[in-house]
């Protein structure tokens, strides 16, 4: 039998600057998960596409074990999570849900399975409930409060410097985009503003 762990966390920044993925790797190896039998994503749960949960999953073969820290982490919804759990079984995988224990295809693991989702579910919810009344009530005390995240400030000669090298062909766009410190698409929206200003019309690289 091969135990095949899998891990995830909201975003990539908590990938690169927390320790959850780390947290839950090193628990994943304590309950006999090889280092390379690890996937990792850093994704939000709502989002389609999980490449490394995708690669777990094929993976997976009969009499082996899928093991992961909690069911929040691989489920997006009760619904999936039962279904995913289900389908797993039925090719002769066991899931390991390392707060919970051995969920199965039996009645009590079904039921374990879909109550255990749910409260993840409802608490995220309740998350997203609570962050919108948050900003309501900020947008109600500050006429000039805007949601999203705060723009991202770039020293000129820094954004001149980096945006030069990357049109020249000297780095790339991800490459320019992580040595000011911003997104990609930033990147480029910053970029574009500092050429119009400049009257810079360059082609994307």
């Amino acid at each position: 039998m091969k135990r095949v762990g899998y891990g995830r966390v909201s975003t990539a920044g908590q990938a690169r600057n927390g320790t959850s993925l780390a947290e839950q790797k090193k628990q994943l190896m304590a309950a006999g998960v090889a280092e390379e039998d690890i996937y990792l994503d850093a994704y939000t749960g709502t989002k389609m596409h999980r490449p490394q949960f995708d690669a777990c999953m094929a993976a997976l073969e009969p009499d082996d074990e899928f093991v992961v820290c909690k069911l929040d982490r691989f489920a997006r919804t009760a619904t999936e999570g039962t279904g995913i759990v289900r389908d797993l079984v039925e090719r002769g995988i066991r899931v390991n849900v390392l707060n919970m224990g051995i969920a199965d295809n039996t009645p009590m693991g079904k039921m374990m399975v879909t109550v255990m989702l749910a409260f993840a579910e409802y608490e995220r919810d309740m998350i997203v409930e609570r962050t919108q009344s948050g900003k309501a009530a900020r947008r109600e005390a500050d006429p000039e409060y805007t949601d999203g995240r705060p723009r991202i400030e770039a020293d000129e000669e820094l954004l001149r410097d980096v945006v030069q090298r990357q049109m020249a062909g000297e780095i790339s766009a991800a490459a320019a985009a992580s040595e000011l410190g911003m997104s990609r698409r930033t990147y480029y929206n910053r970029r574009a503003a500092w050429c119009t200003a400049n009257a810079v019309y360059p082609q994307r690289r």
